[in-house]
């Protein structure tokens, strides 16, 4: 493996990073709300989720007695 100059190194680094195509501010802002939105809809399913399987084995356990 050849070694590279760290000058050298730095102009690939900084060429490749010219090269990056970054999000706009708007951009990021409606990603954010939106993986706000999903957390808060995947976090309601699995409350309803786990409230039904808990009131599922409470009356399968209330069978037996």
């Amino acid at each position: 493996m050849a070694k590279t100059n760290p000058v050298q190194f730095v102009r690939e680094v900084r060429s490749e990073a010219s090269k990056v195509t970054w999000p706009t501010r708007n951009e990021t802002i409606v990603t954010t709300v939106m993986v706000f939105i999903m957390v808060v809809v995947a976090a309601v399913f699995f409350f309803l989720a786990d409230q039904l399987l808990s009131a599922g084995v409470s009356w399968l356990l209330g069978l037996g007695s």
